[in-house]
């Protein structure tokens, strides 16, 4: 068998085999004849009997030992049941033999053993962010056509009233509901998220999908049962199986990821729907297939393993009555809400269920309001910011760069839509991070900053051990970049770390910085991210994949790095950070000594003060008695001569908000501390500001707010005088 273009089979008779087949077909003859011949029932003795001709004669086609006459295949076609056009093309099943779609159910261990839920699952939150990382990450990993980015879609779905009770019917929910009752009253972790799934879909009669849609991207290719993407995501665990090869770098390694989509899941469903970039049984669209994960439990006596799936039951041997994909026709496909937009290959995902208990956590609610702490539109919106946060960089261009990433979010409430499409913008979420890259891309950087909005370009070399250990390594130029922060980026002061796809991996503040250095925010780029010709970085990408636990949000010792480099390989990443944070205070030194604003006596002057209730004494107690306290603060004086600040609250444990007001005061060298007021103040984290308070997330352990001193009420030029910010409760104000 050879291909033609379009990725379909042409059917060659070997030589000495009578017999011909020369029409563009789909599937090979041999396989497709004998799964048909098992979804009838029937065996090759059957056929030949049929037919007309030898056993000996069937299984030499099925093997492609042989090809029928133009004749015989006629007689074939009618005994299976179909037309000669469908034995010509070969990409569809013949009529009126596929199986009914069910759930199986796999067996309980024969030894006794019992599993009360996917340990993998346990690994991650359940957490729309987490998810969102993690598959995206994996779309990323599959990128078909590396000229174009991958686009990633997620759907949020609200389903209630008859669009819920249709959807229930077309996952067979009334054959479910028995194993999701016994799989509740366990007193199991599993057992329990799932009962307070049931208990919110009746109570409230409403189901949330969160579908996960790739574009360009390889889809589930393989077997159902064999090596293959297909098999490794639906059917195993921990089986990593990533298109990773020479300028591919997978972003995970451990086969854990995808387990966030189940664990993401209070059902512990998921549906999948995948589009090819390989013909499968000679075809490429609506592969369906669902997997159901459940604690060890007994149904009507009979006791189940675990997971189930749903599909079509298998003839084949070995796997007979086993849930297979299936080929879904375009009605079904719509009723179990996974149609895709075209075409392009890749694979919808829907989480049925779908949960976000970090949000929950976090939401400042009060408690007759907790069932809507899961409202859609709160998770519409972490979706996006971590989206941005995550891979902002995999979705800036620049120069001759494309994006390796698009990405959007939209919501729906019965099929209408509830919140527009977004486009994920990294710029909004990560302004001054996205300007360094896109500078780099476009070959703009600098070696010094001497202006706001420039961006510093330096080289950190990552020291790259051989694998087996010994002391000799390859030196893989890191690229470093060093920018101004904007107001917008969260936390400054902060180095990014990515490798490969340029997902952010870790982020971390550089110590040791001098008092009253400017806000700023640095990216390090390794291994392929570095660069297409960056020196060693295949070496540097296998390195450092191995030194990252499964979350892949640090660089450190794993046991990986342990056994396949050396025991002591992690110090080489050690060195390499250091380097990093060395190279990061020589730019933004520089840059400090240039731009002071006043004698460097009267910079320090800047203090941090904890909640103010009173002289010392009180302050004391306020600390004993666990009241919101400053811990860091960034602050710089703008073209106008205001103070800009931008303060970091820590927060103590306890149920309900806190209110307070922010304060400023100079500290000048004699007299009197004077107030200063404020010409602006932002609430940025964990808090709202409303009315001149600030009022902080109930629960939440830090918060973030900005401000702007009003020059029209200084006593002095600030460059004269030191900054006290303080925090004072209010009183009078509802919490």
């Amino acid at each position: 068998m050879s291909k033609a273009p379009g990725r379909v089979a042409t059917w060659r008779v070997p030589v000495g085999c009578r017999g011909v087949l020369s029409r563009v077909s789909g599937e090979d003859f041999g396989p497709w004849l004998a799964r048909q011949i098992r979804r009838m029932g029937m065996n090759q003795a059957e056929l030949a009997q049929a037919v007309g001709v030898t056993r000996a004669a069937v299984s030499a086609w099925i093997t492609g030992r042989a090809a029928p006459r133009p004749e015989t295949m006629q007689a074939i076609a009618e005994a299976i049941g179909t037309d000669i056009g469908t034995m010509h093309t070969r990409t569809t099943d013949t009529v009126h033999t596929t199986g009914p779609i069910s759930w199986y159910h796999r067996p309980a261990h024969h030894d006794g053993g019992r599993d009360f839920g996917n340990a993998a699952a346990f690994a991650f939150e359940a957490d729309v962010q987490v998810v969102a990382r993690e598959a995206t990450q994996n779309s990323l990993d599959e990128r078909l056509d590396r000229t174009r980015p991958v686009r990633v879609r997620y759907t949020l779905h609200e389903l209630t009233g008859e669009s819920l009770a249709n959807f229930r019917e077309a996952i067979r929910w009334d054959d479910l509901h028995p194993h999701y009752e016994a799989a509740a009253a366990q007193e199991q972790k599993v057992g329990r998220t799932i009962a307070e799934g049931l208990k919110d879909l009746s109570r409230r009669d409403r189901l949330v999908l969160l579908r996960i849609d790739d574009y360009n991207a390889a889809g589930l290719t393989g077997d159902d049962y064999e090596d293959g993407r297909f098999a490794a995501v639906v059917r195993r665990q921990l089986d990593s199986r990533k298109s990773d090869g020479p300028g591919r770098s997978a972003g995970g390694s451990y086969g854990l990821g995808k387990a966030t989509l189940w664990a993401t899941s209070r059902l512990g469903m998921v549906l999948i729907n995948s589009t090819l970039s390989e013909p499968h049984e000679g075809r490429t669209e609506r592969r369906l297939i669902g997997r159901l994960d459940l604690p060890w439990r007994v149904v009507d006596g009979e006791a189940c393993a675990g997971p189930a799936w749903f599909g079509e039951p298998e003839t084949a041997p070995g796997n007979k009555g086993v849930a297979r994909s299936w080929w879904a026709d375009e009605e079904t496909v719509d009723r179990l809400h996974l149609t895709r937009e075209s075409a392009d290959p890749g694979t919808s995902f829907l989480i049925v269920g779908a949960h976000d208990v970090a949000q929950a956590i976090n939401d400042t609610i009060e408690e007759d309001d907790a069932e809507d702490a899961q409202g859609v539109q709160t998770m519409h919106q972490r979706l996006v910011n971590g989206l941005a946060d995550n891979f902002w960089a995999a979705m800036t261009s620049g120069g001759d760069s494309a994006p390796l990433l698009e990405a959007s979010v939209r919501t729906l409430r019965n099929g209408r839509l509830l919140i527009e499409e977004e486009q994920v913008d990294p710029r909004r979420r990560q302004p001054s991070r996205t300007r360094a890259l896109r500078t780099y891309l476009e070959g703009g950087t600098v070696e010094r900053l001497t202006e706001l909005g420039q961006v510093a370009l330096a080289r950190v070399p990552l020291k790259v051990p051989l694998r087996g250990g010994g002391r000799e390594t390859l030196e893989h130029p890191a690229v470093l970049l060093v920018t101004a922060a904007e107001d917008g980026d969260g936390k400054p002061n902060q180095l990014v770390s990515m490798r490969g796809t340029r997902m952010t991996v870790k982020t971390s503040g550089v110590p040791d910085l001098q008092l009253g250095t400017s806000p700023f925010q640095a990216v390090l780029l390794v291994g392929h991210a570095a660069g297409a010709d960056a020196e060693y970085a295949e070496e540097a990408e296998e390195f450092l994949r191995a030194s990252e636990p499964p979350e892949h949000n640090k660089w450190g010792q794993t046991e990986e790095l342990w056994a396949g480099w050396s025991p002591t390989a992690y110090r080489r990443i050690r060195a390499f950070t250091g380097a990093a944070n060395t190279a990061v205070r020589e730019i933004v030194g520089r840059r400090g000594e240039r731009r002071a604003g006043g004698p460097r006596a009267l910079q320090e002057l800047l203090r941090l003060e904890p909640v103010q209730t009173g002289g010392s004494k009180a302050r004391a107690r306020a600390r004993a008695n666990g009241f919101p306290v400053i811990r860091d603060i960034g602050a710089e004086i703008d073209a106008f001569g205001a103070w800009r600040v931008r303060v970091e609250v820590g927060l103590p444990a306890r149920p309900d908000p806190w209110a307070m007001e922010p304060t400023a005061r100079f500290d000048v060298r004699s007299g009197s501390k004077p107030s200063v007021g404020w010409s602006e103040i932002v609430a940025l984290e964990n808090c709202r500001f409303v009315d001149g308070a600030l009022h902080f997330a109930a629960g939440a352990r830090t918060a973030t707010f900005s401000g702007t001193t009003d020059v029209s009420t200084h006593p002095v030029r600030a460059e004269l005088a030191g900054l006290i910010v303080e925090l004072h409760k209010v009183r009078g104000v509802s919490e």
